[in-house]
């Protein structure tokens, strides 16, 4: 059938997420099919039915000390006053921990409370009771009782039980097959050589990981092109073979958006869109009996659809509930704002400053995947809120360990390829340590260390009056705050320019006469403020400058959309220029400075910070990237001295 047959559907549902769920797991009638597996491969399945055992544990009367197995009546006439010589043989037998109790004794004595007298004969001063340290027959199983129900994953503890009670092979549920369909003109894979329009296909990996996580098996399909009697051909091999379907890409209402029409075609649509966001455009149908899901090429998206949609699907399939995350309540750090009529799901940084979690959020593009792979948690807000103001309080679900979040050391402010070094070497002196950083401008920095957001600030802020970096603004915008200004890097900015320089820039005015695209920092970075004061200095306006409101938030950001267009410039750091291949040109060397309350200062965490920057492995690394210099024996300044100055 030609392309033009299939109609561009140019609108989208807006069905609830929980009741589009519902309609799903109510379809999906799969019969899940038993796996006898060896116990000792079994671990993190499922058992399918109820597994009882085979026999007792112990099987016999044991031991459960090293000592003596004696008849408990024949020493009730021991005391200290009184002791008591009992005859190896008929009177008691030496016995070690776990060896069976010959069927005249009852009790044993441990050996700690014997006197041997020679080797036929030792002495007791106490009496023993019936059974005490005897391990009785069935004190931890008893034959024939249920160890495990149906649903239930076993653990490595559980597999010693099935052996122990002589289980050597478990019945678990077949993992239910999920065939995933990555399709698209545009998609190449990971090996092939790039060209502008094409992308990697990386989405089937994350949902085969995905998968096998929650229990699946996945099966990844070759990329389909965009060919819908090929998109047809291969859901209906997939419908045979798997219990389920995964499709990726041509969910949306685009010009080559044909899923939905080929899966009514052939089989039955029961939702095309959700009322959530990102994940809206997501397809819910069944094929010859069996589910497809049909998620958006974003990865965001397609990895929230999934969480959605598929893991339910796999859970009903094993028999065990769809596992909940924490939760904890986070003050917001900046205002959320979202539409009413759907739920939003927003990725968030926490970091743990001054005894409290503070939450700010992530990029909300759908195609930004280092957004949902940098995340802490997830704030889900209900279609009937508009969102939220910065310093409210909510509940986020986890996506990493509540103490792996607490022991972050939280980095804000200006972006620089040293941190990322310097969180390295942090975690390689104490494993449970890291630095979470965001990358703000200097100025955003400064202002969540004032809201007590941030452990830790890097700021490079020139003051235009007194061509000083930093002093000024600490004191102007933290002061009477107990703040730390630690002397952290010397470093060179200039112009990041195409290779070969065809603009031929050298300064600022350049920009103007050869029309060059700049590409700009955001307001607030302490690059940005340079810059305009460039533009003072040289008698111009940001009106004359190509692309000034053209803003990104980080150095590579910037050489990145310079390597891009040979009529590109940017101002950043040498190491930005250099990681891009980009030629730069200096313009001024810089003090990049760290901010941060006393108290961290002070903490145990912010001494280990400290000395790995003074250290000379981590001097070393820097320096080897070139355009950097750390400031040896940093002498830090507090607010209060700067004030006196």
């Amino acid at each position: 059938m030609e392309q033009n047959q299939y109609k561009r559907k140019i609108y989208l549902e807006d069905k609830p997420r929980a009741e589009a769920r519902e309609e799903i797991l109510k379809a999906f009638q799969q019969t899940a099919e038993i796996d006898w597996m060896n116990v000792s491969d079994a671990l993190g399945r499922v058992t399918a039915e109820p597994i009882f055992a085979h026999v007792s544990m112990p099987h016999y009367h044991a031991s459960a000390m090293d000592g003596i197995a004696v008849i408990a009546e024949s020493t009730y006439q021991a005391h200290e006053q009184n002791p008591l010589l009992l005859k190896i043989g008929e009177q008691f037998c030496f016995v070690d921990t776990g060896n069976a109790i010959p069927a005249s004794f009852n009790a044993v004595i441990m050996i700690e409370h014997v006197h041997i007298v020679d080797d036929e004969t030792i002495e007791i001063i106490e009496p023993a009771t019936p059974w005490q340290h005897i391990r009785p027959i069935g004190e931890d199983i008893v034959q024939e009782e249920m160890l495990f129900p149906q649903g239930h994953t076993l653990r490595p503890a559980d597999l010693g039980v099935l052996l122990a009670a002589q289980q050597l092979t478990v019945p678990v549920v077949k993992k239910p097959v999920v065939t995933i369909i990555p399709t698209g003109n545009e998609l190449v894979e990971a090996h092939a050589d790039l060209s502008p329009g094409k992308i990697i296909e990386f989405n089937g990996t994350v949902f085969s990981g995905f998968i096998s996580d929650w229990g699946g098996e996945p099966r990844l399909h070759r990329i389909v092109k965009d060919e819908p009697e090929k998109i047809k051909e291969v859901l209906l091999e997939a419908a045979e073979n798997s219990d389920m379907i995964v499709i990726n890409a041509g969910s949306s209402a685009g010009r080559k958006d044909f899923t939905v029409h080929i899966i009514s075609e052939i089989g039955e649509v029961f939702t095309h869109g959700v009322a959530a966001r990102p994940g809206k455009p997501v397809i819910l149908g069944k094929i010859n009996g069996k589910i497809v899901v049909g998620v958006p090429g974003y990865p965001v998206s397609a990895y929230l659809a999934l969480e959605w949609f598929v893991q339910p699907l796999i859970c009903k399939y094993l028999g065990i509930p769809v596992p909940k995350r924490h939760t904890i309540k986070v003050k917001l750090g900046r205002r959320i704002v979202s539409s009413m009529g759907a739920e939003d799901f927003i990725r968030m940084n926490i970091g743990y400053v001054n005894g409290q979690f503070v939450a700010n959020p992530l990029t909300r593009a759908a195609g930004v995947t280092m957004s949902y792979v940098r995340a802490d948690a997830m704030l889900i807000i209900p279609p009937n809120i508009s969102g939220y103001e910065q310093g409210d309080m909510a509940e986020v679900e986890l996506l990493r360990p509540l103490e792996e979040i607490k022991n972050a050391i939280v980095f804000s402010g200006s972006h620089d390829l040293t941190i990322d070094l310097l969180s390295s070497q942090l975690k390689r002196a104490r494993t449970e340590l890291k630095i979470v950083s965001s990358h703000v401008g200097s100025m955003a920095g400064i202002m969540a260390i004032r809201k007590g957001e941030a452990h830790v600030a890097g700021i490079h802020l020139l003051d235009p009056s007194t061509k000083q970096y930093n002093r000024s603004y600490i004191n102007k915008l933290l002061a009477g705050q107990d703040v730390v200004l630690y002397p952290f890097l010397k470093r060179m900015q200039g112009w990041i320019l195409p290779q070969g320089n065809p603009l031929e820039i050298k300064s600022v005015t350049d920009l103007v006469r050869a029309g060059a695209n700049f590409v700009n920092r955001q307001k607030g970075a302490g690059t940005r403020i340079l810059f305009d004061l460039l533009l003072e200095e040289a008698g111009l306006s940001a009106e004359e400058i190509t692309g000034y409101d053209r803003e990104m938030f980080s150095h590579l950001a910037v050489a990145a959309e310079v390597k891009g267009d040979e009529r590109g410039a940017g101002l950043g750091i040498y190491p930005a220029a250099k990681a891009m291949g980009l030629d730069f040109i200096p313009v001024a060397d810089e003090e990049y400075d760290l901010v941060m309350k006393r108290e961290f200062y002070e903490s145990d965490s912010g001494r280990q910070l400290i000395d790995i920057i003074q250290s000379p492995a981590f001097r070393e690394q820097v320096e080897k990237i070139g355009g950097y210099q750390v400031v040896e024996n940093a002498v830090p300044k507090r607010l209060t001295e700067e004030v006196e100055e």
